[in-house]
């Protein structure tokens, strides 16, 4: 089956080595792959440069976060990478250093709303302000957009009100938490299945351990693809 770059695999693994073993077992069914933080010290850069070689694109997920001078710089440096996505912490501030730091690369830049693997007590636990966390995520991403991000992430459960938005047109809704029908849920608490999440509006789904740890992962990939094709 033909890749779909709609299908973003997440190499959480511990290393690079790991990493690439992973992606060889995909072959060419896969052509996008997102690269996390805990990767980061395992040659997480490495890896994303040996796979860009392969002409695969690549998310790397360090959800900056830090005053915008810091963040700036920060970008700055993982433009020269020549890498496809970055994602940032959603707060304006944030986003536009980000923005600024990418300079004129194609580096796109995801702003985080709340993380999937949250809920509303998580929110109460970090002193985030009360209400409808549906409600907060569409004005982070609003909010994201209006500074100039290139898209945002957030759960399945938000992507159609998130691509509702005026600020969403021609942006990208990127989706982790996203699990084919039988799943483990895992740490995510916000989620839908692969077909579900790009019929509400994403452009991408991330899709880590249902494909990573499957017995087969090639198989688990194909199987995540077909449902993709069908839509």
């Amino acid at each position: 089956m033909p890749a779909d770059d709609r299908l973003i695999v997440a190499l959480d693994v511990p290393n690079v080595l790991d990493g690439m073993a992973i992606a060889e077992k995909l072959g060419d069914s896969v052509s996008f792959y997102k690269i996390g933080l805990g990767m980061l010290t395992g040659g997480g850069l490495a890896l994303a440069n040996e796979l860009k070689e392969q002409g695969k694109r690549v998310f790397l997920d360090m959800k900056f976060f830090d005053i915008g001078a810091t963040v700036e710089r920060a970008v700055g440096g993982i433009a020269q990478y020549d890498l496809d996505f970055l994602t940032v912490h959603g707060d304006p501030h944030v986003v536009r250093a980000a923005v600024a730091g990418r300079g004129d690369s194609d580096l796109k830049i995801l702003a985080v709303t709340i993380l999937t693997s949250l809920d509303r007590s998580d929110l109460d636990d970090c002193l985030i302000q009360s209400g409808d966390l549906q409600d907060l995520v569409i004005e982070r991403a609003r909010a994201a957009l209006l500074a100039g991000a290139d898209g945002v992430i957030a759960s399945p459960q938000e992507a159609a009100l998130i691509r509702a938005l005026p600020e969403a047109e021609g942006r990208l809704i990127v989706t982790p938490g996203v699990r084919p029908t039988g799943s483990a849920s895992g740490d995510q608490k916000r989620i839908a299945t692969p077909a579900s999440a790009i019929g509400d509006g994403a452009d991408h789904i991330v899709v880590g351990r249902p494909i990573v740890q499957a017995n087969d992962p090639a198989e688990a990939a194909k199987a995540i693809l077909a449902e993709l094709a069908a839509i």
